[in-house]
């Protein structure tokens, strides 16, 4: 009978890597007709369904550079949808102060980019700029100014909120350590 030996897989370190073994190790193949790289990206077949197709990674950045998360549905669909994956998803979100880059960089929200444009302020405008560009803006059309003027009250809200967004914004990049 021969004598036992100890496996490498004991303590720590282990001496062979996790994926290492002397079984045949399944791997799938990327689901491209001819490619013969490894298919360990799933990506659907069709919106709303489980089914999945399994490419490598060149061919799924191909794969999702046509597709449409939204296809098929109505735009209360699309909307509810939205809601739901950023309210699942705000858990992974980091923390604005603690963001390398400063404004300009592709580090503000869609709110903030549409609150710029009413605002009619450029995308790396800083804080300053936004203020006075709210106060030239809002003082226009206050309704002190303009009473009893439903346009200019509409233009006035909507000045108000744009600010308010940006300004909100602007307090969660500060650091209040």
């Amino acid at each position: 009978m021969p004598k036992a030996r100890r496996s490498n897989d004991w303590g720590f370190p282990r001496w062979r890597g996790y994926d290492e073994g002397r079984e045949a190790a399944t791997v799938r193949l990327c689901d491209r007709h001819g490619c013969e790289e490894r298919g360990d990206c799933p990506a659907p077949k069709s919106p709303n369904t489980p089914e999945r197709w399994y490419f490598c990674q060149k061919h799924a950045a191909e794969y999702n550079s046509k597709w449409d998360y939204f296809e098929g549905l109505d735009k209360a669909e699309k909307a509810a949808r939205t809601k739901s994956e950023q309210a699942e998803n705000a858990g992974y979100a980091e923390a604005q102060h603690y963001g390398w880059g400063g404004s300009g960089d592709g580090s503000r929200s869609a709110d903030e980019m549409r609150a710029l444009e009413i605002l009619e302020l450029e995308a790396d405008a800083d804080f300053v700029a936004i203020k006075k560009a709210w106060r030239v803006k809002a003082k226009a059309v206050h309704p002190d100014v303009k009473p009893g003027d439903k346009e200019a009250a509409d233009q006035f809200q909507k000045y108000q909120v744009a600010y308010e967004v940006l300004k909100a914004a602007e307090e969660r990049r500060e650091w209040k350590g």
